[in-house]
């Protein structure tokens, strides 16, 4: 294979193609960075922050396929992944996951202490989440506490401390995660149940709308009392509530549990993540 064939491979195997996971993943880390600033996040930190979130959500791919490997060769969605097609080799896919957290643990080695020993447990999340679907139905939390870590993070980057506030910001993340990854899983639940792997889409079964309507609510309920906490206006009340248009329109997309509309509600939460971020922004404006 070609040096240029073999670049695209790891590139399709860091889901750069997909962009998705970076927007989940950095949105929330907005959020966390414009709460603690207030409103004027050190432009250093910014740029830290938002490669890191491309690092290890690429991170996060490449570790998620190495685990998931002989798994993802029979479920139809994920048999073309490059580890599961045989393209890219499980030494090469955990090299590249170290490298890509090298990488990423550089950046962070630029900022304060406290950040820097955050980061040891953000990594140990990251590599240990893919292994919980084979143990428990609630691999969706964990995966809310790790996209979140980054909320904490940015707190302690950005003033030195973890305030209260950005506990609330990352129970929201964790409540937004299980929404948002449930209606992924519900894409695959017949595969998953057949081969064995858990989720909450299969925990939640009939109930999984009922859940996902919750858990949104449940977000947007904490993300109100962080805005009250940060004496938040108007402006930022508004981005919740067009956030929460778009709760319900997942909920309508996901009616029929069809494959193609679930994983269409999934994608649509970039827009959830974006209307808070956006209504934040022009708040602190």
């Amino acid at each position: 294979m070609s040096l240029n064939a073999r670049l695209r491979q790891y590139a399709l195997l860091t889901r750069l193609h997909r962009p998705i996971g970076i927007l989940l993943l950095l949105w929330p880390t907005l959020w966390a960075l414009w709460f603690a600033s207030p409103g004027r996040p050190n432009l250093y930190v910014l740029t830290v922050f938002v490669l890191g979130v491309v690092l290890m959500r690429s991170a996060g791919c490449v570790i998620n396929d190495y685990a998931d490997r002989a798994v993802d060769a029979h479920v139809a969605r994920t048999r073309d992944r490059p580890l599961a097609a045989g393209r890219v080799t499980p030494r090469e896919a955990l090299a590249l996951f170290a490298t890509l957290c090298l990488i990423a643990f550089a950046l962070v080695l630029t900022l304060n202490r406290l950040t820097i020993l955050l980061s040891v447990a953000g990594v140990l999340l990251a590599a240990s989440y893919p292994f919980l679907k084979r143990y428990t139905h609630l691999p969706q939390v964990y995966l809310g506490i790790a996209f979140g870590w980054s909320i904490p993070m940015a707190f302690a980057a950005q003033t030195g401390n973890v305030a209260p506030l950005a506990w609330l910001v990352f129970a929201a993340n964790v409540c937004w995660c299980m929404a948002y990854d449930t209606a992924y899983a519900m894409i695959d639940r017949d595969d998953d149940v057949r081969i064995g792997v858990k989720s909450t889409a299969i925990l939640f079964g009939r109930f999984d709308r009922a859940a996902i309507g919750l858990l949104h609510a449940l977000t947007l309920v904490l993300l109100a009392l962080a805005g009250f906490a940060a004496a938040r206006g108007p402006l930022y009340y508004a981005g919740l509530v067009v956030a929460a248009g778009f709760a319900v329109y997942q909920q309508w997309l996901i009616r029929h549990r069809v494959r193609d509309a679930c994983f269409q509600a999934f994608l649509d939460n970039q827009h959830f993540g974006a209307a808070v971020f956006a209504g934040l922004l022009l708040d602190y404006w």
